[in-house]
């Protein structure tokens, strides 16, 4: 992968919905190289899906939680079952430390977030200690992948 290619992915974090013409544009190149670079970045397992972002408080979600979750032992499986199939958590990592999986949760108000955290998220199997974090306001949401890539290029 090569500046070319991380400049288009760039582009592609930016707005997904240009055309080839448009990227092409941006980078000197014309169409069909641009074309070729992005399916074989597609191919190639890079670039893993085009999506639309959409605004959490305009959905109706006010709050934003991060839920550090300690399982009880052997205990995962089951504990990953639950997470994948419960609409409310928006994601889950596996972490080191004092926990074993941090998950980011979205609710409509701390009264919403209370019952998701005591009805279910307690609830679910293994669980036997939760710790959470309320976000107050968002620093940063996003960040560009591939610039990153470009950073730690020296």
């Amino acid at each position: 992968m090569d500046n070319v290619d991380l400049n288009l992915l760039s582009a592609l974090e930016a707005d997904a919905r240009q055309s080839f013409a448009d990227l092409a544009e941006g980078q000197g190149m014309s169409k069909t190289p641009v074309w070729k670079r992005i399916k074989a970045l597609e191919e190639a397992g890079v670039v893993t899906g085009y999506a639309a972002l959409l605004d959490p408080a305009a959905l109706g979600f006010g709050i934003e939680a991060f839920v550090q979750v300690t399982l009880h032992f052997d205990a995962s499986e089951r504990f990953e079952a639950a997470v994948r199939a419960h609409a409310a958590i928006w994601r889950c990592h596996a972490t080191t430390g004092t926990g074993d999986y941090l998950l980011h949760i979205l609710a409509a108000d701390v009264n919403a977030l209370d019952r998701l955290l005591r009805q279910q998220i307690a609830r679910m199997p293994g669980v036997a200690r939760t710790e959470t974090v309320v976000a107050t306001r968002v620093i940063k949401a996003r960040h560009s992948l591939a610039g990153a890539a470009k950073a730690l290029r020296p």
